[in-house]
């Protein structure tokens, strides 16, 4: 039988109880502090949320190192990323967690991989529509987003819903001001801040930056200015904090070295979210208080920082550890990809072939297709030395580009910058060997040229012999000052240097470095047809001795053109001027004369160089082209070599010129001595 309580009749035993109970209560509620909701809290309340995160995607939309690996119905499938495995694996934590979950992009979303071809195709924007899908709260702009230009990047957001979708998904550029009458700026296509409501009616807010470096590499931001990064920061901070907010994140495109300086010189940030060094942090770097994180690049991981702030004491704890949570979680075929988001990733597969097809007049016809074959990995390191991959595509460079013109081709230079990963041919056994136009695609396919097709546009023109030296002094040179970005890369010469030789000094205050022009020790112009061969004789080569007045033709894309002059004019040493095949100076403001073309009259993309060469490799036994162990290794085109150190001659000259000057004075002391001591025995007599 079970007990009713409403059949037990009240007494004033129970009304006593009832009156304890309630005076209980009353007194409990008095020395306790109630929320809004109405929950009772105490001093040691805690307030847990979680942030993921993710950045620079670089169009990675679909599995891959290498894309030709991905079996979604084999179990040892080993690829890594893809943006419908990383939408389970954001739902996996949301639906895990009774806690408001935050989902961040720290930039560069856009520009890598052949996806990335569809933003200056007007109606399409693949990567942050997926983002959107995702439930992604905030999204910066890195400097990848400019790699077609502002107009094409404004195009880009309103073709992905802006400025409404901001309420979905902010796009945040604190230290960026577009012209006014710029759609950037006239269409609100991007925000300073962004708040976000926690429980309790604790508050989030955010801004975005994107970093010095990064706005160094930018390709093109046309009139677009970043005003100091700091500076923005410390605005933002004050602003964000008028506006109530008791958490503030930084989501920034800096790298970790350009995070650590904001944390230390900016109060007030409590986290910073970050992109663009593509570094994994597996644990947070914690600079003064500010937490700092990132997660690595092309989708590899899924970033969780687990979170808990008291609004009683203002404290935020990073609870990762006590909750036995990894910081990257990697995105692998553990994930089953989200369904909704797969379906739209296979459309813009589709649409994206249909664009090679024609950028390719069919003869690409599919992202996955085999081009080449290779038994060994082309790499793209280590950093500001010659690579075995940028040996390939400087070749392929300079000899398609030979064929295009119809003129022998006899330097080609590319930028380490250009150059993405390494290029890996498949393991599985349904793609052993293979290698596709999706990775050669991504590992120089970046650009944009003025036929509103994506890739940078190869470029040709001439130099004398001594500019070429020039042209390796000043790669010298960067390599010492610079960042890898602007490790130049050859094909058709080879050369010694001495980088201890390239800087002089350094001006005092100014930082102005003196550049001597005397850090390459040789250089040699292959002569040869082909691939240039790995001789350590002059057999096929001929030396490039100072002052040769005589024209070469080099090659380039557009992008490396334009700033190898410039910094030409920085050390007039070293300046190079651009001319015609007569020889004629050709001003910076007509460089895109230099544009090469195809007989339809579209322009030849770097990109296009490569495909083209490894597509016109020798056939294997299969009737497949296949990579030669050539490029397995380097080829000894960049040297490093032991010279006379520049300065020491400058030391000694000093040491000569002042052992000289104490000589003379030593003489003339001693001359001195000696008239004077025949004016005293003068005197005496």
């Amino acid at each position: 039988m079970f007990y009713n309580p409403l059949k037990r009749s009240v007494d004033g035993s129970t009304i006593r109880t009832l009156f304890s109970i309630l005076t209980i209560s009353i007194l409990i509620t008095s020395l306790t502090s109630v929320n809004t909701s109405g929950r009772l809290r105490t001093e040691d309340d805690e307030i847990n949320f979680t942030i993921l995160h993710t950045n620079d995607e670089h169009s990675a939309l679909i599995p891959h190192s290498p894309a030709v690996d991905h079996d979604p119905d084999n179990e040892e499938d080993p690829t890594k990323g893809g943006f419908a495995r990383l939408a389970t694996a954001v739902e996996e934590v949301r639906e895990e967690k009774d806690e408001e979950v935050l989902l961040f992009n720290a930039g560069d979303f856009l520009g890598g991989s052949a996806f990335g071809w569809l933003a200056p195709e007007e109606g399409y924007a693949p990567e942050l529509h997926l983002l959107q899908e995702m439930g992604y709260d905030a999204a910066v702009i890195g400097n990848h987003e400019y790699d077609y230009g502002t107009e094409v990047l404004a195009r880009y957001l309103m073709d992905a819903g802006y400025p409404e979708m901001h309420e979905e998904t902010a796009i945040l550029a604190s230290n960026t001001e577009a012209p006014a009458d710029h759609p950037l700026a006239e269409d609100d296509l991007y925000r300073d801040t962004a708040l976000f409501e926690l429980e309790d009616g604790v508050t989030l807010g955010t801004f975005g930056l994107i970093g010095k470096d990064a706005v160094d590499v930018a390709a093109y931001t046309d009139d677009v200015e970043f005003p100091d990064q700091h500076e923005t920061a410390r605005n933002m901070v004050e602003r964000l904090e008028e506006k109530g907010a008791d958490i503030i994140v930084a989501i920034t495109h800096s790298g970790v070295q350009e995070d650590r300086e904001l944390a230390r010189d900016v109060d007030g940030i409590d986290v910073i979210v970050g992109g663009h060094c593509h570094t994994p942090l597996y644990e947070p770097v914690r600079e003064s208080d500010t937490v700092i994180v990132q997660a690595d690049y092309v989708v590899r991981y899924l970033g969780v920082l687990e979170l808990a702030y008291n609004p009683e004491s203002d404290e935020l704890r990073v609870v990762n550890e006590e909750n036995d949570r990894d910081y990257l979680i990697p995105i692998d075929n553990r994930f089953e990809p989200d369904q909704e988001i797969s379906d739209l990733v296979h459309e813009y597969q589709e649409h994206l072939n249909d664009l090679i097809s024609e950028k390719t007049g069919n003869r690409f016809e599919d992202l996955k297709e085999t081009v080449a074959r290779s038994d060994f990995t082309l790499y793209n390191e280590p950093p500001q030395q010659e690579t075995p991959l940028a040996n390939f595509i400087t070749d392929g460079m300079r000899l398609v580009t030979g064929n295009v013109t119809g003129e022998r081709v006899d330097v080609a230079v590319q930028a380490n910058g250009n150059i993405r990963g390494d290029l890996v041919p498949g393991s599985m056994p349904h793609s052993e060997g293979n290698i596709s136009f999706y990775e050669i695609a991504e590992t120089i396919g970046l650009g944009y040229g003025d036929d509103g097709y994506a890739g940078h546009p190869m470029v040709s023109f001439y130099l004398t012999g001594e500019e070429i030296r020039r042209v390796i002094e000043l790669a010298v040179l960067m390599e010492e000052l610079l960042s890898d970005s602007f490790f130049l890369q050859f094909s058709g010469v080879r050369y010694e240097y001495n980088p201890d030789n390239a800087v002089l000094f350094t001006m005092p205050f100014s930082d102005t470095p003196i550049a001597t022009g005397r850090a390459v020790t040789g250089v040699d112009l292959y002569t040869g047809e082909g691939i240039q061969p790995v001789d350590e004789d002059h057999e096929g080569y001929t030396e490039l001795e100072r002052g040769d007045e005589e024209l070469y033709h080099v090659a380039t894309d557009r992008h490396v053109l334009s700033f190898l002059p410039r910094f030409g004019d920085m050390v007039s040493r070293l300046k190079v001027e651009p001319k015609d095949a007569q020889g004629e100076v050709i001003s910076d403001e007509d460089l895109d004369q230099f544009i090469v073309h195809r007989q339809d009259g579209s322009e030849l993309k770097v990109w296009e160089t490569v495909m083209e060469y490894a597509a016109s490799l020798p056939e294997g036994e299969d009737g497949i082209p296949e990579i030669p162990e050539y490029y397995e290794e380097r080829s000894g085109r960049i040297n490093q070599t032991w010279s006379f150190p520049y300065i020491w001659s400058i030391y000694i000259i000093i040491i000569i010129a002042a052992g000289g000057t104490v000589l003379l004075i030593r003489r003339w002391k001693k001359k001195k001595e000696v008239d004077d001591s025949k004016d005293d025995d003068l005197e005496d007599d």
